[in-house]
């Protein structure tokens, strides 16, 4: 009997759970493999702290947000000794195959493990849709409807009292959800790392819409763009720059500017929480038990994705590749709707 190992490492995500549900029902009923859970990334893999999952665990949770496994930012070859300091858990729990859920980064060191010795295949994970080799990630649908339900809300109120009103989403270098939920939305505006942007031009655009009689203005901003002065960043537990309150900055600016009430939401970890789109649900179900196939097939090195509509398997490393922005055809769209 086969065993497969699974691991959710890095941000929260809706939809985790569903992966880790489709992953173990098509183990147990297609392949009667075990399927051994690892908690708190790779943590827990690291320390051994695993448990075995059936059909029980994994019953109700495909609509729960969060990840029944837990995670963590540690890695081990930052935190340990790279693949000696998960080896024998491994070895311990005789895993033949190990899904590793996540993004970027937790991508790129699940490589590095199965270039080491580990038989790793990776789902990717997050909700920035930014991962090269896959058209969508799951969790990316439901930060975009999230966001997409702020700006309806946001609308009415910036009109009643005649405000400007600057909407703050993810975006730590790139601009999907900024992008997608701000046309969804309906936004005067969208701010996105990849394109540079002239204060002073969106101040004027502002300035035109109100003179047309439109007394309000929702502006879209990505938490990564560029401030209008350079601070001095702080640095997570793990040395990643701590984002968030770009809008707070360019408020009194585009204030001062247009001379118009301006006012930040910063949507933050709302975006992160809670149940998952139906979209968001059926791909990462795909995606689980895809990675299931693949376990069984002894195909390692690789990562599942959805591409055309159709769930298929990619070079581990192709999805740690570069990171994928904003298609600028897309943003072109999005301008023709600005003011």
């Amino acid at each position: 009997m086969s065993v497969v190992g699974v691991l959710t490492a890095g941000g929260d995500c809706p939809g985790l759970n569903a992966v880790i549900r489709g992953l173990v029902l098509r183990a147990l009923e297609e392949y009667d493999a075990e399927v051994v859970g690892i908690l708190n990334g790779w943590e827990g893999l690291m320390e051994g702290d695993v448990r075995l999952l059936d059909r029980r665990d994994v019953d109700g949770i495909l609509a729960k947000g969060g990840t029944i496994l837990g995670t963590s930012r540690k890695d081990p070859y930052v935190h340990g000794d790279g693949y000696s300091s998960v080896a024998r858990t491994l070895k311990r729990n005789d895993i033949d195959s190990l899904v590793v859920i996540g993004g970027d980064g937790t991508l790129r060191t699940a490589l590095r493990l199965d270039e080491d010795g580990a038989r790793v295949i990776g789902v990717p994970k997050t909700i920035d849709n930014d991962i090269n080799g896959t058209d969508f990630t799951f969790g990316f649908d439901t930060a975009v409807q999230i966001v997409t339900d702020a700006i309806d809300r946001l609308t009415t109120t910036a009109e009643a009292h005649n405000r400007v009103i600057l909407v703050e989403v993810m975006g730590r270098t790139k601009g999907w959800i900024a992008t997608y939920g701000g046309l969804a939305g309906g936004a005067q505006a969208i701010l996105i790392p990849e394109i540079p942007y002239d204060i002073d031009e969106v101040a004027a655009l502002i300035r035109r819409r109100h003179r047309r009689g439109k007394n309000y203005s929702v502006v879209v901003i990505a938490e990564g763009i560029e401030p209008p002065e350079k601070v001095e960043l702080e640095k997570d537990a793990f040395g990643f720059d701590r984002l968030g309150g770009v809008a707070y900055q360019l408020a009194p600016v585009i204030e001062d500017l247009t001379g118009y009430e301006t006012r930040v939401t910063v949507l933050g970890h709302l975006q992160r929480g809670g149940t998952p789109t139906a979209f968001d649900r059926v791909l990462a179900t795909r995606l689980g038990a895809h990675a299931a196939d693949l376990a069984a097939e002894g195909r390692h090195g690789t990562m599942v994705a959805m591409r055309r509509a159709q769930i298929v398997a990619v070079p581990l490393a192709e999805g740690c590749a570069e990171i994928r922005g904003v298609d600028p055809e897309l943003y072109d769209v999005a301008q023709t709707f600005f003011g």
